[in-house]
């Protein structure tokens, strides 16, 4: 019996940074979440990367290596289980309770989640080695408000034509 896809928990740092604090519940809007801060708006943040989305499954695997990562640790916001991050691709979109989330890039590591990592090996979420291992970015097409324990519904993209 393979297990429903939920919310496991949510992340929110109102001064920014990492780790970011659990909160109960998220509202999530367009242009990111209530309460949620980035320092480097350069790189995080703004309407594609409105929210930052990440698996339980690739902590557990991470923390059975022997890092020390946990969860808020790699500046999610959301975090996870039972989606196939494997198989994930830019135009998918997550269901996530009341949201709605269209994944737009994979969300690229830096040194500020470090301490997250045995020997601060924080590429081993870099999506460039390790694509089934990164966080996602998305955007909002459906805001609303989420909570632990939400159901989450994943639906691929419709495949390009040509590729």
């Amino acid at each position: 019996m393979v297990a429903e896809a939920s919310i496991v928990s949510l992340h929110a740092a109102p001064e920014g940074g990492v780790p970011k604090p659990s909160v109960s519940i998220l509202r999530v809007t367009s242009t990111g979440c209530v309460g949620d801060r980035q320092r480097d708006l350069k790189h995080h943040g703004g309407p594609t990367r409105a929210l930052c989305i990440w698996s339980l499954e690739v902590l557990q695997a991470l923390r059975a290596e022997g890092h020390p990562v946990q969860p808020g640790d790699v500046g999610e916001n959301v975090l996870v289980q039972g989606v196939p991050f494997s198989d994930l691709a830019a135009g998918d979109v997550l269901e996530l309770g009341a949201v709605h989330a269209r994944l737009t890039e994979p969300a690229s590591p830096c040194r500020t989640i470090a301490a997250a990592f045995t020997s601060g090996s924080f590429r081993s979420i870099d999506a460039r080695q390790h694509p089934e291992r990164t966080r996602w970015y998305a955007e909002v097409i459906v805001e609303g408000d989420v909570h632990p324990a939400d159901a989450v519904v994943l639906t691929k993209a419709e495949p390009v034509a040509g590729r």
